[in-house]
């Protein structure tokens, strides 16, 4: 996954606000390169109604529920809301996590991370909101600097495959250039060879079979995983 002006979970737990809570990672810990949309705190039964997905929950556990069945539909709830992950700070309400978390927490992939000592969600939060707020900042600059390139290519008489390969280059991914039906105009990737890298030709047969796998999808609706932009007047990308 290609966290680029977002921050993961990982690097949310390596922060020093959460750092100081002493921070275990109980379930998912294959997960943690998850991208933190934004982080929330809450101790309400009903917290994953109040939520959109992505978010980072702090929580000391008096919402989760007394019972087993009510633990596992709390945990439930906010993986199908899909958060990035929960971490539960320990201490009057849960000495150690139930086993009812932890087993549908595990269950439904949901990365779980217990606290062992106690740190102020405001601090929590505030640094963990600048952070993400910087990495977006960072990513308009970045945005800001293929919009000069490319605007250069053209004025010098450059073409589509070269603003196509700056623009791969910006997004560490391939890039197409397709027509309104599906077909494929130009391609590009990041230059160099890099590690586990897809030649892009490849890259967009693979997302071609995979569209062919969705009777219901049209040419131009993109698969998970990949991004449609609209090009006036050629073509998609």
């Amino acid at each position: 996954m290609d966290t680029q002006g977002t921050i993961t979970v990982a690097r949310a737990l390596d922060l020093p606000a959460l750092r100081r809570g002493l921070p275990e990672v109980v379930t998912g810990g294959e997960l943690l390169d998850r991208p933190v949309r934004w982080v929330h705190a809450g101790e309400a039964p009903n917290i994953a109604a109040l939520l959109k997905g992505g978010e980072l929950l702090l929580t000391t556990g008096l919402g989760v529920g007394p019972r087993p069945a009510e633990q596992r539909a709390f945990v439930r709830r906010l993986a199908e809301r899909g958060i990035a992950a929960l971490v539960v700070e320990l201490g009057p309400r849960f000495r150690t996590l139930p086993v009812a978390v932890v087993d549908a927490a595990r269950s439904c992939g949901l990365p779980l991370v217990q606290l062992h000592r106690e740190v102020p969600f405001v601090a929590v939060t505030e640094e963990i909101h600048t952070e993400i707020v910087n990495e977006h900042y960072a990513l308009l600059q970045q945005a800001d600097v293929v919009h000069r390139q490319g605007t250069e290519v053209l004025l010098r008489g450059g073409g589509v495959p070269e603003i196509l390969r700056n623009f791969a280059e910006f997004a560490g991914n391939p890039v197409f250039l397709e027509t309104p039906d599906g077909r494929l105009l130009y391609a590009a990737g990041p230059a160099g060879v890099r590690p586990g890298a897809t030649d892009p030709l490849q890259a967009w047969e693979g997302l071609r079979a995979r569209r062919a796998d969705g009777p219901d999808r049209r040419p131009s609706e993109p698969t998970a995983g990949s991004v449609l932009a609209d090009v006036p007047g050629g073509g998609q990308g």
